[in-house]
């Protein structure tokens, strides 16, 4: 079994300095903790692979395919593969677990492949 703590992903994600923290990976999903800082800008870029959002902690929007929403605390947003979407108006410090399915990047061709 791999169990995680949500506190712990927390303190690794600061600490690494990066917004995004993959912690499981497995062929069919890999998940992964975003962090966005309040006023920050999302420089994400559309993935190509089906993913869902979970707001653990934050206020903020989120504009996919044009549409936006408000987000907070236990906000779920399902983001199709291929779809043009990033977080905005970023109220409140963001938590976000992120749901890649099949995992990320498993649909990149190698030459497009993460740096």
């Amino acid at each position: 079994m791999q169990a995680f703590e949500v506190s712990q992903l927390l303190t690794e994600c600061s600490q690494s300095g990066r917004e995004y923290l993959e912690f499981l990976r497995h062929p069919s999903l890999s998940v992964g903790l975003y962090m966005l800082s309040a006023g920050a800008v999302d420089q994400q870029q559309p993935h190509t692979e089906d993913e869902v959002y979970y707001i653990v902690k934050g206020k903020g929007s989120i504009v996919v395919e044009g549409e936006s929403r408000p987000v907070a605390a236990g906000s779920l947003v399902f983001v199709k593969a291929n779809a043009e979407h990033r977080f905005h108006t970023i109220t409140e410090d963001l938590e976000i677990l992120v749901f890649f399915a099949p995992a990320e990047y498993t649909n990149v061709l190698p030459s497009e492949s993460k740096a």
